[in-house]
C-alpha cells in the first residue's frame, strides 16, 4: 500500500481526531506517539496552546522533525526519518520546554500486578497505582496508574497542564480495569487528579487519586505526587524488639489524642501542632505520664475536620493538616525513640459521599454497593465498601500494611466493626438484603477481617490490630484457624458502659446497682480486652469525665481518682483519651484545645499525676499484667458488699512471686477497719492510694497491712484495711 503524507498525518486516523481533540477517545496511544506505516514514520501529539513542536533526537539534540498542526484543537504531526529515542521542543506563548513524549513508552505495569490487582491480592498498591516517581527507559517522570474499569476515558490533570484533561489521556490495561501513562519529567509536589468520562459519555467531576500517598489539606481536595526517596528510620531495636513478642502479655496503656486539638497555638489564628511540634511535645508528655501507647483519631486524609478524620477519603495519606508524609515519618521514628508505640485508628466500614472521592469513581458504584440497602449508610450519610469485590478488599487490606509496613505504625483500631458484620446494623425491616443463607450476619465482611487478620500477623509481626466492636460476636479476638476474626484485642464496650453507668450515680444509690462493677469480670477472658474511655463519652452533649461524677467539686474529683484506680486494676487493656488525664471539666471540643490551664489548680494537677503513677505501677508489676489475659492470675478478694459499696481485686503473677489488692471504697464513707480476706500471708504495703495528699485527696489511708489468723470472705487470713472514701488502694504483697 502507498501512504500518502497527508494521510498518514490525518486520514488513517481521521474519525478519532475529532474525538481525541475533544478529550473523549480512550485509546490515545492508537494516534499519539510515533507510529510506523511501511518505511515512512510518523509523530503525533496533542497540545493544545502550543504555537510550534519539534522532533529531536534525544542523545544528540539534532531536529528530526518540525510537527505541523493538523486539527485546531491542538494535535500536531510530522514524518521523521528516524526510530532514536526522542523528545518534543515545545514553543509555548511564553515558553520554551523540552520533554520527551509520554506516549512513546510501552507498557508500564507487568502483567503479575495487573493480575493481583485483580485478585485483590497486591498488597503493595501504594507503590504500584497511584503517582509513583520512577525511571522508564533511563527518563525520570511519575507513573500514574488508577482502577477505572468502566470509564471511556482518564487522563491525568494537574498544574502542568493547566488542568485539561485533553493533554494526558490514559492507556487501559483491560485485564484488570487499570488505566496507567508516564510523563517525563514530572517529580514530586506537583498537584493532580483524575478526569474521567463515564461509559455513557458523561464527563465526572475530577477525582482525588483513591492511591495518592500525599494530599492537599482540607478545604483543598488535590492529590500531590509523594517521594518515592525512603525515610531514614532510626527504629531498628524498636522494630526487632517488636517483632521477637508478640504474645500481648505486657502492659499496654494508651493516650488516644486527635492531634488537632491537643494543643493549639492562640497567638498563630488558633492553629494546631504541626508533626515536628507534636513530636517535641506530645511524646514527651505521654512519655512523662508513662503510657506506652499513642493512639490517634484517623490521620488519614478527610475533608471534613469536623468528622475527626472518621470519613476519610485519602487511605494512604497521612492528612496535609499537620505537615508532610515525611514529616509523619519523623513523629513515627521519635515516637520509637521514646518507647512509646503508635496506633491509628482506621476505617474501612465506609467513605463520605464527595464527588470528587471514591463515590462513583468511574460512573458507576465501583468502591461502593449500587443497592443502598447495603452500599449507604443513614446513620452517617456515608458510602459502605463493597467487600463482596477483589479489588475492594485488596485496596483497604493495602491500605492498612501502607500504614504497618512503610510508616512503622505498630497497630491499628479498626474503627465500626459492629456495623460491618450485620448486614441489618442501625436498619429497620425491608432496609437490608439478608445473606445467602438468610441471616443478618455480612459474611463478606467475616471473611475480609479473616483475610486482613492474617495478612498484617503475616507480614508485619511487630504489629496488632484492635476491633472496636460493640455486639457479642463471638471469636472477635480468637485466631482464623480458629473460626475467630484474628484481631489481638477487643474494646470492651459492655465494661466500660456499665462502670461508667454505676459511677455517675450518687453514691447513695449504687448499693443497688453493685453489680455494675463486677459484671465485666464474668465474660473478661471470653476475649482479649481493652478497657476504653475514649473521645466518644466526652463528646456531643455528654458531658466531660469529670462531670459524670456526682456530687460538689472535692466529691467529683475524689470519684474520679477511684474510678480511675479501680479502671487500672482492673484485667485489660487500658485506653485514656486527652483531658480526662487533668480531670477537664468540660466536654471535649474538636475546634478548641485542653483546657491546660487547669494544673494551675492542685486537685487537677494531681489527677494527672495519678495517672503517671498508675501507668508507671503498671508497667512495673507482672500481678497486673498476667491476669490482663490470663483468669488463673484474678480472683475476687471482695465482690458482693453492696451495702457498703466495696470492691477488691487480688491479681497475681504468673509464677505467684508477687500480688497485688486493688481496694475500692465508692462512698464518701470511710470505712476503718475492714477486714479483708487474702490468699497469701505476710506483709501486704500500700503502693498507691487515690486519696493521697500528692493527688489533690485527703491523705486518709495506711502504709501497709499484715495479715492475721482471721477468717474472712472464705480465707483463713485477713488484714484489717482503712478505706479512704471514694478512694481505691492497691496492696502489694512478695513472697
Amino acid at each position: 500500500m502507498r501512504y500518502e503524507r497527508t494521510d498518514l498525518m490525518t486520514g488513517t486516523v481521521q474519525e478519532g481526531l475529532q474525538a481525541l481533540v475533544d478529550g473523549r477517545h480512550g485509546d490515545p496511544f492508537s494516534i499519539l506517539g510515533r507510529h510506523q506505516y511501511g518505511e515512512l514514520i510518523v509523530v503525533r501529539a496533542l497540545l493544545p496552546g502550543a504555537l510550534t513542536v519539534e522532533v529531536i533526537e534525544a542523545e544528540t539534540g539534532k531536529v528530526l522533525a518540525e510537527l505541523e498542526p493538523i486539527h485546531e484543537g491542538g494535535l500536531f504531526a510530522g514524518l521523521t526519518g528516524s526510530m532514536a529515542p526522542y523528545r518534543f521542543r515545545i514553543h509555548w506563548p511564553d515558553a520554551v520546554q523540552e520533554m520527551e513524549d509520554p506516549y512513546s513508552f510501552g507498557m508500564l505495569l507487568g502483567d503479575l500486578d495487573l493480575h493481583l490487582i485483580g485478585q485483590g491480592t497486591h498488597y503493595d498498591l501504594g507503590r504500584t497505582l497511584g503517582a509513583i516517581p520512577v525511571e522508564q527507559d533511563g527518563v525520570q517522570g511519575v507513573r500514574f496508574a488508577v482502577w477505572a474499569p468502566n470509564a471511556r476515558r482518564v487522563s491525568v490533570v494537574g498544574d502542568f497542564c493547566a488542568w485539561d484533561g485533553r493533554r494526558y489521556p490514559m492507556r487501559l490495561r483491560p485485564q484488570a480495569g487499570i488505566w496507567e501513562l508516564f510523563i517525563p519529567r514530572l517529580t514530586h509536589g506537583e498537584r493532580y487528579k483524575f478526569e474521567i468520562i463515564d461509559a455513557h459519555g458523561n464527563l465526572l467531576p475530577q477525582k482525588a487519586d483513591p492511591v495518592a500517598r500525599a494530599s492537599e489539606a482540607a478545604p483543598s481536595t488535590a492529590s500531590i505526587i509523594a517521594s518515592s526517596k525512603p525515610f531514614r528510620w532510626s527504629d531498628e531495636e524498636w522494630m526487632r524488639a517488636k517483632r521477637a513478642d508478640r504474645s500481648g502479655e505486657a502492659a499496654i496503656s494508651v493516650y488516644e489524642v486527635h492531634l488537632g486539638s491537643w494543643i493549639r497555638v492562640p497567638e498563630e489564628d488558633n492553629r494546631s501542632l504541626d508533626w515536628v511540634e507534636l513530636s517535641q511535645r506530645l511524646v514527651p508528655y505521654v512519655k512523662e505520664l508513662g503510657f506506652t501507647h499513642i493512639e490517634m483519631l484517623p490521620i488519614m486524609e478527610h475533608p471534613f475536620g469536623g468528622s475527626w478524620g472518621y470519613q476519610p477519603l485519602g487511605l494512604f495519606a497521612p492528612t496535609g493538616r499537620y505537615g508532610t508524609p515525611e514529616d509523619f515519618a519523623y513523629f513515627i521514628d521519635r515516637c520509637h525513640a521514646a518507647g512509646i508505640g503508635v496506633i491509628l485508628d482506621w476505617v474501612p466500614a465506609h467513605f463520605p459521599t464527595d464527588v470528587w472521592g471514591l463515590a462513583n469513581f468511574d460512573g458507576t458504584a465501583l468502591y461502593e454497593h449500587a443497592d443502598p440497602r447495603e452500599g449507604f449508610h443513614k446513620d452517617w450519610n456515608t458510602l459502605i465498601y463493597n467487600l463482596g469485590r477483589n479489588e475492594v478488599k485488596g485496596f483497604l487490606i493495602a491500605s492498612a500494611l501502607e500504614w504497618l509496613e512503610h510508616y512503622h505504625v505498630d497497630a491499628l483500631r479498626v474503627d465500626a466493626v459492629a456495623s460491618m458484620l450485620y448486614r441489618d446494623y442501625s436498619r429497620d425491616a425491608g432496609e437490608w438484603i439478608p445473606n445467602k443463607y438468610g441471616g443478618r450476619e455480612n459474611l463478606e465482611s467475616v471473611e475480609f477481617f479473616k483475610h486482613l487478620n492474617s495478612i498484617v500477623h503475616e507480614r508485619c509481626p511487630h504489629a496488632f490490630t484492635v476491633a472496636e466492636e460493640s455486639t457479642a460476636w463471638p471469636g472477635v479476638t480468637k485466631p482464623p484457624e480458629e473460626g475467630g476474626l484474628g484481631f489481638d484485642f477487643k474494646w470492651n464496650m459492655g465494661w466500660m458502659h456499665d462502670t461508667l453507668h454505676y459511677i455517675e450515680d450518687d453514691p447513695i444509690y449504687r448499693k443497688y446497682h453493685h453489680g455494675g462493677m463486677t459484671f465485666g469480670m464474668v465474660y473478661a477472658y471470653s476475649e482479649r480486652f481493652m478497657l476504653p474511655i475514649s473521645h466518644d463519652e466526652v463528646v456531643h452533649g455528654k458531658g466531660s469525665l469529670f462531670g459524670k461524677m456526682p456530687g460538689d467539686h472535692w466529691q467529683k474529683m475524689a470519684n474520679l481518682r477511684a474510678y480511675f484506680g479501680f479502671m487500672w486494676g482492673h484485667p485489660g487493656k487500658k485506653l485514656l483519651f486527652m483531658g480526662c488525664e487533668l480531670g477537664q471539666e468540660t466536654e471535649w471540643n474538636h475546634d478548641g484545645s485542653i483546657v491546660w490551664d487547669l494544673l494551675d489548680q492542685p486537685d487537677h494537677a494531681g489527677v494527672q499525676r495519678l495517672i503517671g503513677d498508675l501507668n508507671k505501677l503498671y508497667v512495673q508489676e507482672p500481678a497486673l499484667q498476667f491476669s490482663d489475659l490470663h483468669p488463673e492470675g484474678f480472683e475476687w478478694a471482695v465482690s458482693d458488699d453492696a451495702e457498703n459499696c466495696v470492691y477488691g481485686m487480688l491479681r497475681s503473677a504468673q509464677d505467684r512471686s508477687s500480688a497485688m489488692l486493688i481496694a475500692s471504697n465508692m462512698t464518701p464513707v470511710p470505712r476503718e477497719g475492714y477486714r479483708m480476706g487474702v490468699p497469701f500471708e505476710g506483709r501486704w504495703e500500700v503502693v498507691l492510694n487515690t486519696d493521697a495528699g500528692i493527688y489533690g485527696g485527703g491523705n486518709l489511708g495506711q502504709s501497709e497491712a499484715w495479715t492475721e489468723p482471721h477468717p474472712a470472705h472464705g480465707r483463713a487470713s485477713s488484714i484489717l484495711l482503712t478505706l479512704p472514701p471514694l478512694a481505691t488502694v492497691f496492696l502489694r504483697w512478695r513472697a
